[in-house]
Parts: C-alpha cells; structure tokens; sequence
C-alpha cells in the first residue's frame, strides 16, 4: 500500500437480504468497503445483519421499500448522515413477474416496473444528490439477459431490465467526464429464491413440475448448470474496484453462456 491510509468507501447495496444483493453485500464487505444494505421489511434487515455480524461481516442495514420515492429518500439521507455521502450504488432490488401477456394484471406490470426499473431511477437520483459520486464513484446495477433477449411469458421482467439497460448506457455516458463509472450486470438463470418462484410458476403454467422445468431451462445453457449469487457478485466486486476505472456503459452477462451479446 506505499503506506498510503486506504481511502473509505461508503457502499449501498439495495435488497441486500438474499440471493445476489446479500452476495454482493459479502463480497464488497471483504474488500473493507464500508456497506449498508436495505431490505423491504424491518425484520428481513435485522436478521440478515445479524447473520453478517456473526460471521464477523460488519454491515448495517435500513428497512426501505423502493417503489416508494419518499422511503428511498429518507434511506439515502439517513446513510449520508450516519456513515457518509455513498460512492458506491449497486441496484440489486428486484422481483420476477409474467404469465401471458394478454392476461397480466395492470398491478403486476406497475410493480414490476416500479420494483426492477423505476427504483434504479429514485435510488441513483437520490444517490447522486448526496455528494459521494463527485468522481470515481462505482454505479451498478443488476439487470438481467432477458432484459436483453426477452423471457417468453415474462414480458414485464424483461420490459423492465432492459430499460435498466438503456438508463445504465446513458448515465455512463452523462458521468464519464467524472470519472463516475456506471455498468449493469445481467445474470442469466442463477440459483436464487427468485429463481425458486419462477420455476414453480412455469411449472404451474405448464402443468408440470419445478424439476422438469429446472431440467428444461439447464437444458438451455451451454455451461449446463445456473450460475450462483457468489459469481454474480464477483463481477459487481471487480466493477467497483479502483481496477475498473475504465469499464463503464457495459452489460455484461453473467449466464453460462445462454446470452452471447
């Protein structure tokens, strides 16, 4: 380190209680970034960040629901006020959503979208009125292939992470001259309690059962297998190190090889 003081990193990681966002909050945690994680329930925030602590991971956590605008404000101040202005976003909250399109239900689609793409919008808002992306700040945001190539009978999931996308190409290009970098991450099929609900879902659309449809999608990946949350969060841990300064407008997928663009 030259004996140079390590520069403090203050991280948001939004639903940072299961699945990618708590793999995520683990990999940026060892790095000595300094993290806070939101979940939608008090309860979800408390034992998750007892977990962490027990295994020696220092975090905190604030209950916040993002498809409310005026919760995700008062989480980002509160972090700014407690811990320091963040310089480091990874949007990771989301929810699956679908069935046939001519049958989704108005509430479905609005709060697929509010959950996966208008919250990357509010929290980044938020994030960037708090000083801490002055220069060199990391943005990620956890998007999806489908966003990409689309998911047959998950209009409103793919609808939504491709205008995650696009919002993450333009960001980039508007904060580059300050050294701010913003990129997405696309997972493919990754083993998750999401990925549980999906399965069940397909299987009750196809009048079959959770197994076979988790043998048809592996089926579609040339790796065989779906990815884990500890491989997704390895690329969100390289895209916010100082290594990464030059990586910014990308989406790159993480997918065992189903998505090739």
């Amino acid at each position: 380190m030259n004996g140079q003081p390590v520069e403090r990193r203050v991280a948001i990681v939004t639903g940072g209680t299961s699945g990618i966002g708590l793999a995520t909050v683990r990999a940026l945690a060892a790095d000595g970034i300094e993290v806070v994680l939101c979940g939608r329930t008090e309860e979800r925030v408390s034992a998750t960040a007892k977990e962490l602590h027990s295994e020696g991971v220092n975090v905190a956590g604030y209950p916040c629901d993002v498809r409310d605008r005026d919760a995700v404000q008062t989480f980002v101040d509160t972090v700014a006020e407690r811990h320091g202005a963040p310089s480091v976003l990874v949007n990771n909250a989301g929810r699956g959503g679908g069935g046939p399109t001519a049958h989704i239900a108005d509430d479905l689609w609005l709060d697929a979208v509010d959950t996966n793409l208008n919250s990357v919008f509010w929290v980044t808002r938020a994030v960037l009125n708090a000083g801490g992306m002055a220069a060199d700040g990391r943005i990620v945001a956890i998007a999806s292939t489908g966003g990409k190539q689309g998911v047959p009978f998950g209009a409103p999931y793919s609808a939504a992470k491709a205008g995650v996308i696009g919002f993450t190409k333009a960001l980039a290009k508007e904060l580059a001259p300050t050294g701010t970098t913003v990129n997405a991450v696309c997972p493919g099929y990754t083993e998750t309690p999401m990925a549980v609900d999906v399965r069940e879902q397909y299987a009750a659309m196809q009048n079959s059962t959770p197994d076979a449809v988790l043998a048809q999608f592996e089926a579609k990946i040339p790796l065989g297998r779906y990815s884990t949350p500890d491989e997704v969060a390895a690329m969100v841990r390289y895209l916010v190190s100082p290594e990464a300064a030059s990586v910014t407008a990308q989406a790159l997928n993480i997918c065992g090889g189903l998505g090739s663009f």
